[in-house]
């Protein structure tokens, strides 16, 4: 999974015409060292999709304008616009991720 290093970075991967998810995390989350365990299959099935990651830490600000309290979570977006949000309460298990991602229309 990509990163993402800058506020330009994600502005241009968030506006294209093509979803783009982006899971926010931070170095020091056990939730997030666990979603780490299984995400990458998950990856593999939704492989249609540009996955991306952000550390909540280090850029703070994008966090806070789109409402990313808890982390791990995982936010979807098309054309600058946010689609999908999965809170870090709903975010603990590969099953909760899938059934987020199934249930997902765009």
């Amino acid at each position: 999974m990509n990163s993402i290093t800058s506020e330009q970075q994600f502005q241009e991967l968030i506006n294209g015409d093509q979803a783009v998810l982006v899971k926010f995390f931070a170095g020091w989350c056990p939730d997030c060292t666990r979603m780490n365990m299984f995400i990458d299959e998950i990856i593999e099935e939704y492989s249609h999709y540009q996955w991306f990651e952000l550390n909540k830490d280090e850029l703070p600000e994008i966090a806070e304008n789109h409402q990313v309290m808890g982390i791990p979570s995982i936010l979807i977006f098309k054309n600058g616009k946010k689609l999908a949000h999965l809170h870090s309460a709903h975010a603990k298990t590969a099953d909760q991720v899938r059934e987020f991602l199934q249930d997902v229309t765009f």
